[in-house]
Order: structure tokens, then C-alpha cells, then sequence
């Protein structure tokens, strides 16, 4: 086989069953409008966006998974994600009440098959330099990835 099968890939631990299945909802969905996508992409915080989206116009959109009502309420760090995207949206399921989410992000209904935005997100430029920044760490962290499924002993960390 030339390519792995990314199912058979190993998974890192931090995302359950549930925010996988939005995960892969929300990629097919902006896949479907022509962004690249990277999960668990680590920004110049050090923090780790669940899922950055890149446009065709160099666009940034974060989107933050929260699979239940305990899962919102127990993680604030969304909070530092807006200084890094032009829209940042909250993705969830059927089974999360939508009035949890907070009005100055975007919301999507999201499932293991596909998802759909119930609300826009407000959009917030980025500066010019904080684009370039973000666009590189994208770049960077896909190759990388990528570069693992055809050397997996190349021992870089990821960014």
C-alpha cells in the first residue's frame, strides 16, 4: 500500500469517541468549502485549537469541539483563540442545548458524517503579521504530519 489508511493511525489520547466523530463532521464541512483543515494544532500560546481551518483566501477559522454541557463548562481557554483566527465557531451535537454557547463565537451541528452552521461566526481580521505567524505554524505542523505517515521514525516533535 502507497498510503496508510489514517484510521489505523495511533490516536494521541486527548479526544473522546464523540470528539472525534464531530471532528471529522466539521473537517468534511470546510473541506466541502475549500479550506485545508488541521486538528490539534498548537498556536504561539501553547495552547491546542481542536481544529483550524485554513481558506482559500488565507482565511483562519478556529473551531472549538465541546461534546457535552460538562466539557463547556469546564474549559475557558476558547477565550484565547480569537487573537488567532478571523472567526471562531463552537461545534457540537444534537444532544448539547445550543443557548450554552456564548453569542460572540459561530455555532455548528456537527456529527461523525458531515455538519452545518446554525450561526455565523462574527469575523475579526487578523493583522497582517499574526496571519503570516498562523499560516506558517499551519504549514509547518501538516507537513510535519505528514512527513510521519511516510517516516514515522524521523523523530521531529510536532509544533
Amino acid at each position: 500500500m502507497l498510503y496508510p489508511n489514517p484510521s489505523a493511525l495511533p490516536r494521541d489520547g486527548r479526544q473522546s469517541d464523540t470528539a472525534l466523530a464531530l471532528q471529522r463532521g466539521v473537517g468534511r464541512l470546510f473541506r466541502s468549502r475549500g479550506y485545508a483543515v488541521v486538528s490539534e494544532l498548537v498556536l504561539a500560546t501553547g495552547r491546542r485549537a481542536d481544529i483550524v481551518a485554513l481558506g482559500p483566501g488565507g482565511e483562519i477559522v478556529i473551531v472549538e469541539i465541546k461534546s457535552s454541557i460538562e466539557d463547556f463548562r469546564a474549559d475557558t481557554k476558547w477565550f484565547d483563540y480569537g487573537p488567532f483566527c478571523d472567526r471562531l465557531y463552537f461545534a457540537s451535537h444534537g444532544g448539547v442545548p445550543a443557548a450554552i454557547f456564548p453569542e460572540e463565537a459561530g455555532l455548528i451541528l456537527a456529527d461523525g458524517y458531515g455538519a452545518e452552521i446554525l450561526r455565523e461566526a462574527p469575523v475579526c481580521v487578523l493583522p497582517a503579521a499574526r496571519r503570516k505567524a498562523v499560516t506558517i505554524r499551519f504549514g509547518q505542523a501538516a507537513a510535519h504530519r505528514l512527513h510521519r505517515l511516510f517516516d514515522p521514525e524521523a523523530g521531529f516533535s510536532e509544533i
